[in-house]
């Protein structure tokens, strides 16, 4: 009897634990290959003659995925190569557009095998088939075009035009036999190894 009521006690006082996953619109592998494409893109121009002036950078004319950090990118380059930045325009001396012509992924997919299915079953519906892949790739290929525009604040005298600047990345999954996989990628090698999970 006394049994009985300490595991009464038990389930009356269980209680359950669920994890919540996000699942954010897009992977780590995906937005490492944007600003990876972005990095490279902007690290093909050199901004040195903007040493020692007062820069406002105008990013009204940049509409692209990840937008801050190209532009918070842009700023760093600036910045470190000795521009003053500064947040109102009218502190300025040259105002410098950002814009972006391209800034996304193109994928492609292949696989020697059976994909998965559904296999209509009487009287119990739909059985689901899984995937046999004998191989397996899915590769992903990330362009940058970004231009500057640079102009003097007060007249908008031309400056500066840094023309197409362009960077890409890419990232190539393999499956052999199911279950042997292989990477190849030109990511920064120290996220390699996240980015490919």
């Amino acid at each position: 009897m006394a049994t009985m009521a300490v595991l009464a006690a038990l389930l009356g006082g269980s209680g359950c634990t669920q994890t919540t996953l996000t699942a954010p619109q897009r992977s780590a592998t995906e937005q490492l290959l944007l600003s990876t494409a972005a990095d490279r893109a902007i690290a093909s121009t050199n901004l040195a003659q903007f040493d020692g002036k007062k820069v406002f950078l105008d990013a009204s004319y940049f509409d692209s995925y990840d937008s801050k950090y190209v532009i918070g990118t842009i700023r760093d380059v600036l910045n470190r190569s000795g521009a003053f930045l500064v947040n109102n325009i009218t502190n300025s001396e040259i105002v410098i557009e950002a814009r972006s012509g391209a800034l996304s992924i193109d994928s492609a997919g292949t696989l020697v095998g059976v994909p998965s299915s559904g296999l209509p079953v009487p009287l119990a519906g739909t059985v689901s088939i899984p995937e046999l892949a004998f191989f397996k790739s899915q590769k992903q290929y990330s362009l940058a075009k970004l231009a500057l525009l640079a102009y003097e604040t007060r007249g908008g005298k031309h400056l500066y035009s840094s023309g197409p600047l362009i960077g890409r990345a890419y990232n190539h999954y393999y499956t052999f036999i199911g279950f042997i996989t292989y990477t190849s990628s030109d990511l920064p090698a120290k996220h390699r190894s996240t980015a490919s999970k």
